[in-house]
């Protein structure tokens, strides 16, 4: 019971974090300031801590992994991050939302990227001793305006553009199958104890919008739900978290958990074997894979 509990504060925490407000801007163009309202100065920097395992993969994506020097306990792509840390060329600096900011600092960064869910006070006390910009993206075009600003703030400006443009490509032609579709409702459960789903108002709800199919939940954000819940809203796709649900890897425990529910035996998604299983760090990461998640969700709708 203790270790359920403690995985259902774990998710609480992280919905709360993707549900915080930050500014839209066009994609096309790199802010000049963060999410916080702090300058973003253009530089080549030769020694980048990352906070949080989407800025790892935009950085690496971008051509600056090389320069990387600090990441979190979670970042694990691409795949070479980890090699990096075992052999001890990049260091941890702790969780995504227990960053020690001692350890941040001893690596003498010359930037150091975070999010707004290693904590404001994190960020604050951290620019004290370094620069820092810190983003929250809660829809597809603020993850191509942070990719844009960290491209120019470590000095891989046009790498980052390119990064954002091909995103637009595959999105343009997502678009376009999207109308040959028949829209259907899709359920995203990110957990099963409580149910945690994904609703209106988040990057998730957009991936699924712009796949062509509609969220089966119209209430803002992340929230718990009960199973009559999901009946009564009857999807006609059910996609669920690979692995535990918060990370991939081993049994698909919501998988097995959702088709041997006696109850949703008279759902749609399952009388019609709609339901499938999706990698979280995709579909959970405002990075450029979010893309990648867009396109399976659309592979699900056919």
């Amino acid at each position: 019971m203790e270790r359920k509990s403690l995985a259902s504060i774990a998710l609480l925490s992280l919905a709360l974090v993707f549900s915080l407000c930050t500014q839209t801007q066009s994609p096309n163009l790199s802010s000049s300031l963060d999410d916080t309202g702090f300058p973003i100065a253009e530089g080549h920097r030769s020694r980048i801590v990352s906070l949080a395992p989407s800025i790892t993969e935009i950085l690496f994506a971008i051509g600056a992994g090389e320069r990387v020097v600090g990441v979190t306990d979670y970042c694990n792509y691409p795949p070479e991050v980890i090699k990096l840390v075992k052999e001890g060329k990049i260091k941890t600096v702790g969780g995504y939302s227990t960053v020690n900011v001692e350890k941040v600092i001893s690596l003498n960064p010359e930037i150091v990227i975070a999010t707004y869910g290693n904590g404001l006070e994190t960020i604050a006390t951290l620019r004290k001793f370094t620069y820092v910009i810190a983003f929250d993206p809660k829809n597809v075009t603020d993850i191509e305006r942070q990719i844009l600003a960290i491209g120019k703030a470590v000095g891989n400006y046009e790498e980052a553009k390119k990064l954002v443009e091909n995103m637009e490509e595959r999105l343009t032609w997502i678009k376009e199958n999207a109308k040959k579709i028949e829209k259907k409702k899709i359920a995203h459960i990110l957990w099963n104890d409580p149910i945690w789903v994904s609703g209106k108002d988040t990057f998730i709800d957009e991936a699924i919008t712009l796949a062509g199919g509609e969220n089966a939940f119209n209430f803002s954000g992340w929230r718990v739900v009960s199973i009559e819940d999901i009946i009564f809203a009857n999807p006609d796709v059910v996609i669920v978290n690979a692995g535990t649900g918060m990370r991939a890897g081993g049994e698909d425990i919501l998988y097995k958990w959702f088709l041997e529910e006696r109850r949703f035996q008279g759902i749609n998604a399952v009388k019609n074997g709609k339901v499938f299983v999706i990698d979280p760090d995709i579909i959970s990461r405002p990075s450029h894979r979010i893309v990648d998640a867009i396109e399976q969700i659309q592979e699900f709708l056919r």
